[in-house]
């Protein structure tokens, strides 16, 4: 959409506004109730099929927007035909992209591939069935915990899944080890220290060598031995075969190994055995959510813009941000079950649309920013700031319709706590509209196994068309493999630093002396930052200086 500069004098400050910030700030403030149910009739959709209403009419978004945007729509959808029907979709690692089979295991392009996702739902709705009934149990007895082992993709969908849809019914407890910091492992282990010995160990890792997932898995073993228990009785691991995780859990003959294709992404694993392991061992449908994603699956197949709700976001996202990510993406879903969906939201986008390059090679540093908490919460904190402050993002609501199974007390006559949950979210809507800011709702029945497949599937589909809208590979990220490679450069110098230190025990060295003698003189600061850590921790010794960098360091 062309970008126009206007000029506009607001609370005595001169601002320079592209055109949808002008149109935001003065045509959405000066709508007459009248005029605005007019935008609600036209911009509101109702998707029966699937459950599911969105509201675009409190954003810019107007028709002459749309039809300028619909060759690039047209060319989204036909991208989207080609990556179902197994084109290489992700160029740089020469893979397919196939979640969306995993949901419709008949649209994979190969028997083989068709027989290998059924295959692997069998197995996993088999094992559940088996620990459940307890035929494979602990040692010590029936398994009543679970313990998830993984990050990234391998640990927010199953956590967001597990808040979302779990009960007091649940088949067991579960715990997630989604980071390598020794005192949150710590802070988890020690909850599960009495129950170890009925505690089910799942350890995800695609490839089997993400290091802050192999070091949850050691730390898990160390704990278990030390409660004098036998790890691989407990293991099970879902990864690819042949990797390193893989080859562990066969010579340690542990109970159970699930597959994990290349064709998944992490960020898009949560219908894959990824996140069916764990959901199937919680208690959850398995079937019920992969029916709610296949039934969104087809809906957003549709090619005309009314009929298809994930166009309609991708549109939606690409107008209000200008076709650039002007504006970060606030996600406020008013249920407590969906808190973690903003956290889930922020990988799914941001690691898909967060490029430094498009596909032709161009700079673009493209993306959008997410962040999110849940309704009401959000009241009492940074709402504030979303009505007053920066008008640099949209907001997405969710709004679900089921207060509780049964009945609620009336908190005032004829009101319940539902009541005054939609009343401030309606109320919030209202209070951003009238002063300038954009939002979309999104409105779902109830939050249920398949309307959480839904909603995950519904935003892969959003994230894929906007990929092609912007023109950059979502199924890629350069960014995360650049921190990897960083972070163990990082290691390697500590280890040179404290062997260099060990060598010459009864000598100290600045951190500057260090570096040089370690040959990695740019590491100065890199060098200052381990010996401050390891001295803290009385690994080293530590001479203060006349100022901190001069600080001298020993080995004990």
């Amino acid at each position: 959409m062309p970008l126009f500069i206007f000029y506009w004098r607001a609370d005595a400050i001169d601002q320079k506004l592209s055109l949808p910030a002008f149109w935001a700030c003065t045509f959405m403030m000066t709508q007459s109730p009248a005029q605005l149910w007019e935008r609600f009739q036209q911009l509101y959709t109702e998707f029966p099929n699937v459950g599911l209403s969105i509201d675009l009419s409190r954003t810019i978004i107007d028709q002459a927007a749309l039809d300028a945007l619909q060759p690039k729509l047209a060319l989204a959808v036909a991208a989207m035909k080609e990556l179902e029907n197994g084109a290489i979709a992700n160029p740089d690692e020469n893979r397919m992209v196939g979640h969306y089979w995993l949901r419709r295991a008949d649209l994979a392009p190969t028997s083989e591939l068709r027989q290998t996702i059924k295959s692997a739902i069998e197995q996993v709705q088999h094992f559940a069935a088996q620990v459940h009934n307890g035929t494979i149990a602990a040692p010590a007895g029936p398994f009543q915990h679970l313990l998830i082992i993984g990050i990234g993709g391998s640990a927010l969908g199953p956590q967001f899944i597990s808040q979302a849809l779990g009960s007091v019914n649940d088949k067991v407890t579960v715990s997630f080890l989604d980071n390598t910091d020794p005192d949150g492992m710590d802070k988890v282990l020690d909850r599960l220290r009495l129950v170890l010995s009925r505690t089910l160990i799942l350890v995800i890792s695609k490839s089997g060598g993400t290091k802050e997932t192999r070091n949850g898995m050691l730390e898990a073993k160390a704990a278990f031995e030390k409660a004098g228990l036998l790890f691989p009785p407990h293991a099970v691991a879902v990864t690819g075969e042949g990797s390193e995780l893989d080859k562990l859990a066969i010579s340690n003959n542990w109970l159970a190994r699930f597959p994990m294709w290349d064709w998944i992404g992490g960020r898009t694993s949560v219908t894959s055995t990824v996140g069916l392991v764990p959901m199937a061992l919680q208690g959850i449908d398995i079937q019920y959510f992969l029916q709610g994603a296949c039934e969104m699956d087809q809906v957003t197949r549709q090619a005309e813009f009314s009929k298809n709700p994930a166009l309609q976001l991708a549109a939606a996202w690409y107008i209000i941000g200008e076709g650039r990510g002007a504006k970060d993406m606030v996600i406020l879903p008013y249920k407590d079950r969906l808190e973690l969906f903003s956290k889930y939201l922020q990988q799914l986008l941001m690691e898909s649309l967060g490029k430094e390059l498009d596909l032709d090679g161009n700079r673009v540093n493209q993306g959008i920013a997410v962040y999110g908490n849940k309704g009401s919460t959000d009241q009492h904190a940074y709402i504030q700031q979303l009505r007053d402050g920066l008008n640099n993002f949209f907001v997405t609501f969710i709004e679900v319709l089921q207060d509780r199974k049964g009945n609620s007390v009336e908190v005032d006559p004829s009101i319940t706590s539902g009541d005054y949950l939609q009343g401030f979210f309606l109320g919030t809507r209202e209070a951003l509209y009238g002063n300038g800011r954009q939002s979309i709702t999104l409105t779902i029945p109830e939050v249920t196994a398949s309307t959480v497949g839904g909603l995950i599937a519904l935003y892969e589909r959003a994230v894929g068309f906007y990929a092609t809208l912007i023109n950059v590979n979502a199924y890629h990220q350069p960014g995360v493999e650049a921190g990897k490679k960083a972070a163990g450069a990082v290691i390697d110098v500590k280890m040179k630093a404290l062997s260099h230190l060990r060598y010459h025990r009864g000598h100290d060295f600045t951190s500057a002396e260090l570096a040089s003698a370690i040959v990695e003189p740019q590491q100065v600061e890199t060098v200052f930052k381990i010996c401050e850590r390891l001295s803290y921790q009385g690994i080293i010794g530590r001479v203060k200086g006349a100022t901190v960098t001069d600080s001298r360091y020993h080995s004990l």
